[in-house]
């Protein structure tokens, strides 16, 4: 046999059969559900007379659209409302597991998959969400899917799917003090373009990536989708072993994270090479994750871009924006700030951003919600909670996507500008007409201490 690849070897042990069309059947070892994207799916379900193969390996949350001010607060919008209490009613028709708002192990999908340990090695995972890409953090094959094959999957528990291509993002070096995953993130999309990755499978790699956290890893796979990547994976190693250990304690011995692993040699369809002692802290400018340059930088001339297609995308993005190239990016003040997401709500981003903001104000308003029920009870646990109120800053009482998507009540106004740790910057992405600066949890600290975009070392 051929020399493999992590995805590669992933597929292939999950292949149940082939279409006429030549695509895969693959079996899907967790399906994880949302409020949004799955009524319809349901209904497709009881119109053809079928039931849930599965239920044992799905599990569904509110987040997308739950307050978070408060846990019992009643939402205003009657469409929330019936939207949620449709979940609710359609899993336990189903007999799926609910995690709802004001559980204990509520939170965001992508969030509370890992902290359950519902994540292993060598598996595939599939959600209703663009950003399943996080779960590969943990080697495991996890791939956003629309409503259509949430539909399949709930009835099959397989998944239709073409073959991808594979590509290889290799970090080397160390990253410098200060420098997170999420700039690192923001780096490899500046270099692969915002379809740089699109029908590939990413596997990151090299000793910068090994030297991440699992925190650190879910962030990178995060955004692996932001290049159109149709996942993103990291091979698993001690530290994935060691978190699994911690998340799920009573399957350790029920498989080896260690054994799973592409061949040396595989062969990548494409690859691309990073320095990560070069990466710096990042900024986004535009209205696309690719459109971002360093905490240090300007915002680019659209005429000394390299391409007709990327000075025209750039010039549309700086008018949305408001900004003017040549503008240091030290010197743009924001509204708001936001810490919170998929990307980056977990305790180790609410530890970055305490840090920064110990003993000192923010000058704007700055929310901050945390990823999951359970990190917020940590957080609270550490006195986190006190270092926000103390700083001026509002951490909520609930989990939930908030800001990042804005289809509950946390949404920004027209032409409010703000410093976020989410992953997309599209227009109208955090509120129609807002515009969003994407930014690590420490830049977003510092930024709200300034009032200006900024880094910690600027205060």
């Amino acid at each position: 046999m051929a020399q493999e690849t992590l995805a590669q070897k992933v597929w292939r042990r999950h292949v149940v059969g082939r279409t006429r069309a030549g695509n895969d059947l693959l079996y899907i070892d967790l399906h994880l559900l949302h409020e949004v994207n799955t009524p319809q799916a349901f209904a497709g379900l009881r119109a053809a007379g079928r039931t849930v193969r599965r239920p044992d390996l799905t599990v569904g949350t509110e987040d997308h659209t739950t307050p978070t001010v408060a846990v019992d607060r009643r939402d205003p919008d009657a469409a929330r409302r019936f939207q949620r209490r449709l979940m609710a009613r359609n899993c336990a028709e189903f007999r799926i597991p609910l995690h709802r708002l004001g559980s204990a192990s509520q939170g965001i999908v992508h969030v509370i998959g890992p902290e359950m340990g519902l994540v292993r090695p060598g598996t595939t995972a599939v959600c209703c969400d663009s950003h399943t890409t996080t779960l590969g953090a943990f080697g495991a094959l996890a791939l956003g899917i629309g409503t259509s094959q949430v539909e399949h999957v709930l009835a099959t528990q397989t998944l239709v799917l073409k073959r991808p291509l594979d590509m290889s993002v290799e970090v080397t070096g160390t990253l410098s003090a200060g420098v997170t995953a999420k700039d690192l993130a923001l780096a490899v999309i500046a270099r692969a373009g915002t379809a740089g990755a699109q029908g590939h499978v990413v596997e990151f790699g090299g000793e910068a990536v090994r030297a991440l956290s699992m925190e650190g890893r879910m962030t990178l796979c995060n955004m692996a989708v932001e290049m159109a990547a149709r996942a993103g994976l990291v091979a698993p190693d001690q530290v994935t072993a060691d978190y699994l250990r911690r998340a799920a304690p009573r399957d350790v011995g029920r498989y080896d994270a260690l054994a799973v692993h592409g061949d040396p040699g595989a062969a990548f369809d494409r690859v691309v090479r990073l320095d990560g002692s070069a990466v710096q802290p990042r900024v986004s400018w535009g209205t696309n994750p690719a459109q971002s340059v360093p905490l240090d930088g300007r915002v680019p001339d659209p005429g000394e871009l390299p391409s007709a297609a990327e000075e025209s995308a750039a010039r549309r993005a700086l008018e949305y924006m408001a900004l003017t190239p040549g503008t240091a990016v030290r010197d743009i003040a924001v509204d708001t700030v936001f810490i919170g997401s998929c990307t980056n709500s977990r305790l180790e981003d609410l530890r970055a951003a305490a840090a920064v903001l110990a003993g000192r104000r923010v000058r704007v308003d700055t929310v901050i919600v945390p990823g999951s029920a359970r990190v917020r009870a940590q957080a609270v646990a550490e006195g986190l909670d006190r270092v926000f109120a103390e700083a001026g800053a509002d951490f909520r009482a609930a989990p939930g996507c908030s800001m990042c998507v804005g289809l509950g009540e946390d949404r920004l106004g027209a032409g409010t500008r703000s410093a976020s740790t989410t992953n997309r910057n599209f227009e109208g992405r955090q509120g129609a007409g807002a515009r969003t600066h994407l930014v690590s949890p420490p830049v977003a600290a510092a930024t709200a201490v300034r009032g200006r975009i900024a880094g910690p070392g600027d205060l």
